[in-house]
């Protein structure tokens, strides 16, 4: 393979690289009020985009089959909102007798408790060719649910999800409807058009992540934290793996992929308004925040870095089964 054909085919990577390291050089340009103003062109504008990409790409069946999916959604949240939380308990009663900030700590547990993203899974779920349907349903659902339930105004997450998610798709799914010929002729790339999605969030993460005064903490603290969120992280991945491809879970290995990201994600946007309202007037709010500011770009990082594996793995196992459920030439005498 020539270096050119290798650079096209690993753009991806190459690109996180590149828009981690434009960050790190100057974040003030990605910064929320910064010239790009994140807060509305990632929040609202990237946020719709990539939904209304896949009202566009998915079949309506594909959509209401997801819908039907009662199995895999108990799966998702269960390991969200249940086991995620009450294991990173378990965890921290170990952590507890170690020199780490108990504060820190603190910020820990509040992400366990937290539901997952609207955007990222979906956009990696898509980028690998998994049930993208699922992710949009479980990752929407996931943080209404627990939205619902907290402090945080029901309204204005109400209304956020519904604008920049529920809307785009419907809308998506109705443009379908008059252009389903020409796409299924053409095929748009609309894997390629969520990755370039997926490095502007990225991108934008981490000029907020470089910008931010609250993760100013000592080398040590830091450099243990990101290695126990990454290792979270890594062994919730295959966890949820174990579980999903298990021989009588009856998961697709597309379903498999949605469960992995969907059921390890923490959501940021709906996280630090929770956080500050539960933690109105403590002085150490900022250490806590900053378990959850280091998740955020680290799973959207480690995601994206495993998207290839993941895919390579999905495609494989999928011909395998394939394979295995053609009849049998019967034998000639």
């Amino acid at each position: 393979m020539g270096l050119l054909e290798r650079l096209r085919k690993e753009w991806f990577i190459l690109g996180i690289v590149l828009v981690i390291a434009v960050a790190r050089l100057e974040p003030a340009v990605g910064v929320k009020g910064g010239p790009l103003k994140p807060e509305i062109t990632i929040t609202y504008i990237a946020v719709s985009a990539i939904f209304f990409n896949s009202g566009l790409s998915l079949k309506t069946e594909e959509l209401t089959s997801a819908l039907m999916h009662v199995k895999l959604h108990l799966f998702v949240q269960i390991f969200t909102l249940v086991f995620f939380p009450t294991a990173i308990w378990l965890f921290l009663q170990l952590l507890s007798i170690t020199p780490i900030n108990e504060w820190l700590l603190k910020g820990l547990q509040t992400v366990g408790c937290m539901p997952p993203p609207v955007s990222s899974a979906v956009i990696l779920t898509k980028a690998v060719g998994g049930n993208e349907a699922a992710a949009i349903f479980n990752s929407a659902f996931g943080s209404f649910l627990l939205g619902s339930s907290s402090s945080v105004p029901f309204t204005s997450i109400f209304s956020q999800l519904f604008m920049t998610v529920v809307v785009p798709l419907i809308i998506g799914q109705i443009v379908r409807r008059y252009i389903k010929d020409w796409l299924e002729r053409k095929k748009p790339p609309f894997g390629a058009i969520s990755s370039c999605v997926l490095l502007m969030i990225i991108y934008t993460t981490f000029c907020d992540t470089f910008a931010n005064p609250n993760i100013d903490l000592d080398k040590f603290s830091l450099i243990i934290i990101v290695v126990i969120i990454f290792s979270i992280q890594m062994s919730f991945m295959f966890l949820t793996f174990l579980f999903s491809t298990r021989n009588n879970s009856s998961f697709t290995p597309a379903d498999t992929v949605a469960i992995i990201f969907c059921s390890t994600h923490k959501s940021l946007t709906l996280g630090i308004p929770m956080l500050k309202i539960v933690f109105a007037g403590y002085e150490h709010l900022s250490l806590i925040s900053v378990p959850l500011l280091i998740y955020h770009p680290a799973q959207i990082l480690l995601g994206s870095l495993l998207v290839p594996t993941i895919k390579s793995w999905m495609v494989s196992r999928q011909k395998a089964l394939k394979l295995t459920r053609q009849p049998k030439a019967p034998v000639k005498v």
